[in-house]
């Protein structure tokens, strides 16, 4: 069986710490802004905007599909899978897009394009792509990967349909 991963190797994220920070980031989204609805930023978004929809009450949600890591290699380029047409058609007014991280923003400067006038928020920040987001919880060393319990069994997992 394989070692499990060192926390010095980078930053471990249970489900209970995303539930918990999930929250906590609705907790600083919370005012008198009436949201449309919700674009999570597929994939690492899923989870933290299906809390921050429940614990905010909103029922409009849509992703953003984009493409820029495959494992912990990441790309140069974004690919935009799906986009959201109402958010678009709206240039993100009154939208807000939620991701579980913004790393180098490659990701969210993608997002920016499309939905310029959306707020961005995220449950963790590196330094390099701070600047691209409205609201976030916590900052992680720009060098840390961040480990979180969808991609990981103690160690990464490649998907079950690539074994």
């Amino acid at each position: 069986m394989p070692a499990p991963i060192d926390e010095t190797d980078g930053l471990i994220v249970t489900w209970p710490d995303v539930h918990r920070d999930a929250k906590y980031l609705v907790r600083k989204l919370l005012s008198d802004q009436t949201w449309k609805g919700i674009v999570a930023l597929t994939r690492g978004g899923l989870v933290p905007a299906a809390i921050v929809a429940r614990e905010m009450e909103i029922r409009l949600i849509d992703t953003l599909c984009i493409a820029t890591y495959e494992e912990q290699e990441m790309g140069a380029q974004a690919k935009i899978l799906k986009a959201p047409e109402q958010a678009v058609a709206e240039q993100g007014a009154g939208w807000l897009l939620i991701d579980d991280l913004v790393d180098t923003g490659t990701t969210l400067r993608a997002a920016r394009e499309l939905l310029p006038k959306a707020h961005f928020a995220t449950l963790y920040a590196k330094p390099e792509g701070q600047p691209l987001v409205d609201t976030f919880l916590h900052e992680v060393p720009q060098a840390q990967w961040v480990f979180f319990p969808w991609d990981t069994d103690l160690q990464y997992v490649v998907p079950l349909s690539r074994r």
